[in-house]
């Protein structure tokens, strides 16, 4: 590595002293590059993680050996390492935005806990870094005109994705995976991947289908093993589905909506229509518990999209006020009228002289 300042300046010696430490880590292999590979190869990282979430630690943690590699395990342990975090994610952030910045952060602070919890540092001091980027898309949901207009433009597999997405209410990765064996005429059976932990696979789900879902896939030919494939029949790879939707989207005009509870116009995403099967489960009348044995979701899981989602939802207002009109116990509330005393009196009145 190069040595700064000029010989003999206090500059050129800590310059010295530091790569002579970073020159013995890397003949012990005591580095940050080789934190990487003992957490990534760890029972915790590969039992515990989801499949979705390994990929994504390993991919942001490459980026990250390229910028601190090198790097002592000792320097870990000193406090002013995270000033050296924060600067970087300073520059992850001008090329590709606070959220990838954030998420490479969380990354690394993820493999510091593990090393702390191993021993092999004692402290993590990237520990509750503030995050730069926050994303509160509890009121986002798709409106049927949404869903139509992407209807009209997108190509038919991406309107196959929509209408199992809107009708399962599972993940995206979820519903790529899914197999025609999975499928029965009448149910879905499927495990979520993000709930494997400790090696398990989740608890399995089955998702009886609505007769839009069964005439879709019923109407389909099964020229592969998976239900959703790219027109050539190929799997579909995460970011090639992602592109394709996006570009989609776009020419429908959804990357520029705006909704009745927000003042100003948000971009319409695929992970948007999971909150909006909770939605329209719930405007349809399904109980929390209901709704778990479809999504998946925990009951407090459940509870908790359901309070951010439906916060403001016309839908669910309407038929509260429905219910409210039709239901026998509250006749009496229904038949109120206000009254004018002073005219009632003079009515009365009246009738008594006649």
């Amino acid at each position: 590595m190069p040595l700064e300042g000029e010989p003999g300046s206090q500059e050129f010696i800590t310059s010295y002293a530091r790569a002579q430490e970073t020159l013995k880590a890397r003949h012990s292999g005591e580095t940050f590059a080789a934190l990487i590979r003992a957490y990534t190869s760890s029972t915790e990282f590969m039992d515990r993680l989801g499949i979705g979430t390994q990929r994504e630690y390993k991919r942001m943690l490459i980026k990250a050996e390229a910028e601190f590699g090198d790097m002592p395990l000792e320097a870990l342990e000193d406090p002013r390492v995270r000033r050296d975090f924060l600067d970087w994610r300073q520059k992850v952030v001008k090329a590709s935005g606070e959220r990838e910045g954030d998420n490479r952060l969380s990354a690394i602070s993820a493999m510091l806990t593990w090393a702390v919890d191993g021993s092999r540092l004692p402290a993590n001091h990237l520990k509750g870094f503030k995050r730069l980027y926050h994303a509160d898309r509890s009121e986002i949901v798709w409106l049927p005109e949404h869903v139509a207009a992407f209807m009209a433009v997108a190509p038919i597999e991406l309107q196959r994705a929509l209408i199992v997405a809107l009708h399962t209410g599972q993940r995206q990765a979820d519903i790529l995976n899914l197999t025609w064996t999975a499928y029965d005429g009448e149910v879905i059976r499927l495990r979520q991947g993000k709930s494997r932990r400790n090696g398990k696979p989740g608890p399995l789900l089955t998702i009886p289908c609505t007769s839009a879902l069964r005439r879709l896939l019923n109407g389909m030919e099964r020229t592969s093993p998976l239900i959703l494939t790219t027109k050539t029949g190929q799997p579909f790879l995460k970011r090639y589905f992602a592109e394709s939707w996006e570009k989609a989207a776009k020419h429908a005009g959804l990357d520029k909506v705006m909704l009745p509870s927000l003042d100003q116009s948000v971009k319409l995403h695929f992970h948007d229509l999971r909150g909006t099967a909770v939605t329209l489960l719930s405007e349809a009348g399904c109980t929390p518990q209901q709704i778990a044995t479809i999504t998946g979701h925990s009951l407090k899981t459940v509870h908790t999209i359901l309070e951010r989602y439906l916060a403001r939802t016309r839908g669910l207002a309407e038929q509260a006020i429905f219910n409210f009109e039709n239901s026998p116990r509250t006749k009496f509330a229904n038949q109120l009228q206000t009254v004018d005393l002073l005219k009632k009196s003079k009515e009365e009145k009246s009738n008594v002289e006649q």
